[in-house]
């Protein structure tokens, strides 16, 4: 009686195996990776396409297995991606280089930063715009000015109240009221205190309101990637 029983199994299991396959195979075919999405894409990246991000691996799936052995064998010094390659900043400046931005990520690789990348790991995009979050900013922390300008002193300050002073009462939430973080925003840097911007419209556009600090911008952002 068992022996009967072992094609029906034997049907069935690979039958299990056919339909599994093919399920993993149809979530990859292109029209429904947007399935494999996992979470909505922050503002401003709405048309971008998965591809523009993550990028197929080099090699193909043999030399990708072949060079990882060739790793656990300590005869190659990096390990190989399979599939793709992680999201870099390489990905996020072929579209947002800037010539001018007032915080380059190749900054913060500086040793004078090393305390920063502790904290905050702003030498990465991603650190402060992880994807798939639905806003702009996903650093939620308005204040986070103060992990590099605990020390700033200026020799002339043009402000209403003295960054020293600001500084002394840890008004950190007030940094990104004068200053555009990147730079790109056409406008002029209020010197009263008064005419700043609150905290909670600094926090409406992180999570994706208009910019409260100018429509006009010095550079647009590509609308096809750059390698």
């Amino acid at each position: 009686m068992q022996k009967a029983k072992r094609p029906c199994q034997n049907i069935a299991i690979c039958l299990g195996l056919v339909v599994g396959a093919g399920s993993v195979l149809w979530f990859f075919l292109p029209e429904n990776k947007v399935l494999l999405i996992p979470g909505e894409m922050n503002t401003g990246h709405q048309n971008i396409d998965c591809d523009y991000c993550h990028r197929l691996a080099t090699g193909s799936l043999r030399q990708q297995i072949q060079a990882n052995v060739r790793f656990v064998l300590g005869l190659r010094l990096k390990a190989a991606d399979y599939g793709r390659s992680p999201v870099t900043n390489e990905q996020c400046l072929g579209c947002h280089r800037r010539p001018d931005d007032r915080h380059p990520v190749f900054l913060f690789f500086e040793p004078r930063f090393k305390e920063a990348r502790k904290k905050l790991q702003p030498q990465s995009c991603i650190s402060c715009h992880a994807e798939h979050s639905n806003v702009r900013i996903t650093l939620s922390d308005i204040g986070f000015c103060r992990t590099c300008h605990e020390k700033l002193v200026l020799q002339e300050d043009p402000i209403s109240i003295s960054h020293a002073q600001l500084i002394k009462q840890k008004q950190w939430e007030t940094c990104l009221g004068c200053h555009d973080f990147h730079g790109n925003h056409i406008m002029t840097t209020p010197r009263q205190l008064d005419k700043a911007l609150a905290p909670q419209k600094i926090r409406d556009y992180f999570n994706g309101a208009d910019s409260p600090y100018s429509k006009e911008k010095h550079h647009q952002p590509l609308t096809e990637p750059q390698s």
